[in-house]
């Protein structure tokens, strides 16, 4: 993941961050900048070779329809009568922790309520859901899967348990991770998700999982690590990666955010799978690079439908 290239914006902390953005102005040339670099497009038409910038900025005019927008159209932040400087603080809080940070601590930190910080956060998890992956997953794949939820005493473990759900991961060894969650953990579910997201000239590492067998017919190589033996390494066989992944997503969880619902899961996971996409790159270039996802909406009334 690289980060954007805009006018510059270089801080080495939250102070540093105030400084930057200290006023609405400053936010608005800046996600103006990261949105369009320098040449706006009219949401309304798509037009863009002549477009009035009046009121010092906060609104555009387009002279092909004539039509008013401003640089939040089209964006997360559209209908959203809470400041960017306020949005922005929490773009960096939330890219910037390794473990995400929960909506009462955001509501503290940007002085907002927790209804209101809940939203944001999920908006930003909206914009940074990886939408399209053009590019098949190739080289050396682990894929793995694992149950995320609380745990009913006397219900047994894993599957068995009725309020944990399902996710299915694939992590390409020095490269991605893809990661969702399923219904339930069976070859007639993962196998077609594998097939989108892997070439099939690719390697793939997994466990002993009985709905994996036939994989080796449809891709370069299939290895396998048999858990139940106590066997976790043979040779460069192994599904540590995409295990580790899995560890960091469940401490982000219980740690930060202690519980989420079957609803919203898909959303916490795109929070981690982005924070582990983006880990070569450093806290304020990550913020840079949200700027690529900000478009589209997330209403409240969507999120909690």
């Amino acid at each position: 993941m690289k980060p954007i290239k805009t006018t510059e914006t270089k801080f080495n902390n939250f102070v540093d961050f105030g400084k930057r953005f200290p006023n609405e102005q400053a936010c608005r040339e800046y996600l103006a900048q990261a949105r369009w670099n320098g040449k706006p497009a009219c949401p309304h038409c798509g037009y863009s070779e002549k477009v009035y910038r009046i009121n010092d900025g906060k609104l555009y005019k387009c002279a092909k329809c004539m039509k008013q927008f401003t640089v939040r159209i089209g964006s997360i932040f559209e209908d959203s009568a809470l400041p960017l400087q306020k949005w922005f603080m929490a773009i960096y809080i939330l890219t910037a922790h390794r473990k995400g940070i929960s909506s009462c601590q955001l509501a503290r930190d940007v002085e907002v309520t927790q209804k209101t910080a809940w939203h944001m956060l999920h908006r930003i998890r909206y914009a940074i859901t990886n939408k399209s992956f053009n590019k098949p997953l190739n080289g050396i794949i682990e894929i793995d899967e694992t149950f995320v939820g609380g745990k009913s005493h006397g219900m047994g473990g894993g599957y068995t348990q009725p309020n944990k759900t399902a996710v299915f991961g694939m992590l390409q060894r020095e490269g991605e991770v893809r990661a969702r969650p399923v219904p339930r953990v069976a070859g007639e579910i993962l196998k077609p998700i594998i097939r989108q997201n892997i070439s099939p000239d690719a390697t793939i590492m997994s466990d002993e999982f009985t709905g994996y067998k036939t994989l080796k017919n449809e891709f370069k190589s299939h290895q396998v690590i048999n858990h139940r033996r106590k066997e976790y390494v043979r040779g460069e066989v192994s599904t540590n990666n995409i295990e580790a992944f899995w560890s960091l997503m469940k401490r982000g969880i219980f740690g930060t955010y202690h519980w989420t619902s079957k609803k919203h899961l898909h959303r916490y996971t795109d929070e981690f799978t982005y924070r582990y996409n983006s880990r070569k790159i450093t806290d304020i270039q990550r913020f840079h690079a949200f700027f690529q996802f900000c478009s589209g909406r997330l209403t409240y009334e969507e999120l909690t439908r």
